[in-house]
């Protein structure tokens, strides 16, 4: 088979636009901007989002700009909230990303709900949802992995959902493989893993559950090598989402032999 010929059928679709790759990374925790540039490319990655209120992209006019690393010409670049503990502050983010961004509406809400596990607060979320939504944002919002919750925000009209797998950066890898499927199951918008993946089993993992994408920062920043963790990463999502759609066999308790006895000659 010839998988550069099938890869373009199966995009990735997020507010009516087609990525061809399923790898969304973040651009922080990097020694440098050409770090996170070499970094960006190894992973494939069409989608990187940047924290607003701790990256320049313009902001500071004197000082060196993650735009100029990561052209939008090349990328699409994802504002999010990071660092945002209630709606007002992340409602107030997101409208300073659409005005540096010649009116960007692409953005990732995430509402914090304490400094310690980063966990999302979901009521602001709700809140910060609604009101982007009603405003023309096209919202992608990081949430808890409550599938309840998941099909509300979907119903507010955010376009992706981003439950996370572990906590931000933990590195833990996929712990609720179970409420993953129910959201996945039940969801009509992308659903993008976002958080806990340490390695590229777990990206992998999170593909052959059946997610549209994974988005990662700290697995591949925090690497010794991040350059090569990200092509790991790249090659990963690839397998996962290959594995996923040729459908694994059923697990058995007992084995089953590759070249049955049925026929033999004798």
């Amino acid at each position: 088979m010839n998988l550069k010929t099938t890869a373009p059928t199966d995009p990735l679709i997020i507010a009516g636009k087609s990525y061809g790759s399923r790898l969304l990374t973040g651009t922080g925790k990097y020694r440098d901007f050409d770090e996170t540039r070499a970094a960006s490319l190894a992973a494939g990655a069409e989608i990187v989002t940047v924290a607003i209120r701790r990256v320049n992209i313009g902001q500071d006019p004197s000082a060196p700009s993650l735009i100029d690393a990561l052209p939008p010409g090349e990328f699409t670049l994802l504002p999010n909230t990071a660092g945002c503990y209630n709606a007002a502050d992340a409602v107030r983010t997101c409208k300073l990303a659409r005005e540096l961004l010649d009116g960007h509406r692409l953005v990732k809400l995430e509402v914090l709900g304490d400094q310690k596990t980063l966990f999302p607060d979901v009521v602001e979320t709700l809140k910060a949802a609604e009101e982007l939504v009603a405003d023309g944002f096209e919202v992608m919002v990081y949430t808890s992995d409550d599938p309840i919750l998941a099909k509300r925000l979907e119903q507010i009209g955010c376009v992706a959902v981003m439950p996370l797998a572990a906590p931000i950066g933990s590195g833990l890898g996929i712990q609720n493989r179970y409420n993953l499927l129910e959201i996945i199951e039940n969801a009509k918008v992308p659903i993008i893993v976002d958080a806990g993946v340490g390695t590229a089993s777990d990206a992998a993992i999170a593909m052959e559950l059946g997610c549209d994408g994974v988005l990662m920062n700290t697995a591949i920043a925090g690497a010794r090598d991040p350059v090569l963790m990200a092509h790991a990463m790249k090659l990963a999502i690839q397998a996962g989402r290959a594995a996923f759609r040729a459908g694994r066999i059923p697990r058995k308790r007992y084995a089953s032999a590759s070249s049955p006895i049925d026929g033999t000659i004798g």
